[in-house]
């Protein structure tokens, strides 16, 4: 009995491994995580990257694919990329599913391992300005000498990155003689060993570099991050602080609080939250913003001015801090100015509009003659009346008109008393006499 009973438990304990040992199997299986980069490299995709690397290694992922499809972008972008892709342990594979251009080349040449489509290229990577200029002397040496640092480190010939940034590199071999940026096709990338191999698909991918059967965990960026990449775009920042601008310029000429207030603070909203998604901007420059606007808005009520500028400048300051580049940040506040400017032209000549925010601050109301305010009796009824100089004029003198008597300036020369004089203007409390032979009236 004591037997049975033992081999009962024998018998329990080697089903519960049997059943155990395929689940430990499935959670032992490596995951690869497959992450794009598509479209231009700039700060926003850097906030995605960053997460989607941070799950990575949360998740201990054997590898990290990026699937690389984009015509370049941001120095600045593309070098914190770069040292998200170093500062990991995991195993970084670059795909170019088609075009790795400027900082999409840099960014390759980054991963351990690059793999590229038939019909994929990789290079023409110089540096330009947001002008699309070439950059200075200064950036361009620092940026060729970044690309040939990413090749050195993953051993890689130095040369060909340097060629892919600097024109002055001959290679007639590869269609880049001086005076052209080396773009290698995947059969040349391959030869001088810019690429492990040529794939069909991501499959094949999958399959050459032994991570066939693993789980693959794609990763996209959320509506917020998607939102972000396009807020944080250089072309997009100057056009949203544009609108924010023109909204709140066309409130001011505007009764009340309408459309175009609302108009402009949701573009100021989608501002900071665009660069603060994106982390390029904390609370505390979100916090900078609302203390200027708060000292903006207490201007109207607390006289002198220091208050106002002192908000204009934390608002201005909060504004240049939340960007990515300041000098992009510089030229895009000055576009929304020149536009609030033009807006504020425009509504004044052209549609006669005032600043009725004004209303509140500057006593509007004039005690006009149309008004029916006079500083003064204004006598236009003694025109052409005759009275008799009661003192010499000399100019000035008075007359008696009936038993008036009114104080009054010669048009002439000098007028002797007890003269005949007929009022020949008025000019509010100036009344103008001429000596004349008509009898005065009674």
């Amino acid at each position: 009995m004591r037997r049975r009973r033992i081999l009962s438990y024998l018998l329990v304990i080697w089903m519960i491994f049997l059943l155990a040992f395929p689940l430990t199997s499935a959670f032992a299986s490596s995951k690869v995580y497959h992450i794009p980069i598509h479209n231009e490299v700039e700060r926003g995709l850097h906030a995605f990257l960053e997460r989607a690397f941070k799950e990575a290694e949360e998740n201990y992922a054997e590898a990290i694919i990026l699937d690389i499809h984009t015509p370049g972008g941001f120095v600045n972008a593309a070098g914190d990329i770069a040292m998200l892709m170093d500062a990991t342990d995991i195993r970084t594979i670059a795909y170019i599913n088609k075009d790795a251009h400027s900082a999409g080349a840099f960014l390759a040449l980054h991963a351990d391992e690059i793999y590229m489509v038939p019909n994929g290229t990789i290079g023409a990577a110089a540096v330009i300005d947001s002008a699309g200029n070439a950059a200075d002397l200064k950036a361009h040496s620092a940026w060729v000498a970044q690309m040939e640092a990413a090749a050195e480190s993953k051993n890689r010939i130095p040369k060909y990155a340097r060629a892919m940034a600097d024109a002055s590199v001959d290679l007639p071999e590869f269609r880049a003689e001086k005076g052209k940026l080396l773009t290698l096709s995947a059969s040349e990338a391959k030869k001088v060993g810019y690429s492990n191999g040529t794939v069909s698909n991501f499959q094949d991918l999958l399959e050459e570099t032994q991570l066939k059967g693993s789980d693959i965990v794609p990763v996209e960026p959320t509506f917020a991050e998607k939102l972000a990449r396009f807020i944080t775009n250089p072309i997009i920042v100057p056009i949203l602080l544009s609108i924010a601008s023109l909204g709140l310029v066309v409130e001011l000429y505007s009764p009340g609080f309408g459309v175009p207030g609302i108009m402009g603070l949701s573009a100021l909203g989608l501002f900071f939250f665009g660069h603060m998604v994106a982390g390029l901007a904390g609370y505390e420059t979100l916090l900078l913003f609302i203390v200027g606007l708060a000292l903006v808005i207490a201007e109207f009520f607390v006289p002198g001015g220091i208050v106002g500028i002192l908000g204009g400048v934390l608002i201005l300051l909060s504004l240049i801090l939340a960007g990515a580049n300041m000098m992009q940040m510089i030229i895009a506040i000055f576009i929304a100015l020149v536009v609030a400017i033009i807006g504020m032209v425009i509504l004044m000549k052209f549609f006669g509009k005032k600043l009725h925010v004004l209303n509140k601050l500057v006593l509007m109301d004039a005690t006009t003659t149309e008004e029916g305010y006079v500083s003064n009796v204004n006598r236009t009824e003694l025109l052409g009346k005759v009275g008799t100089t009661i003192t010499p004029l000399r100019p000035a003198g008075t007359m008696l008109f009936g038993n008036e008597r009114i104080d009054v300036v010669s048009e002439g020369g000098y007028v002797d008393a007890e003269k005949h004089v007929e009022v020949i203007k008025v000019e509010g409390s100036r009344i103008v006499v001429r000596q004349t032979e008509k009898e005065m009236e009674e």
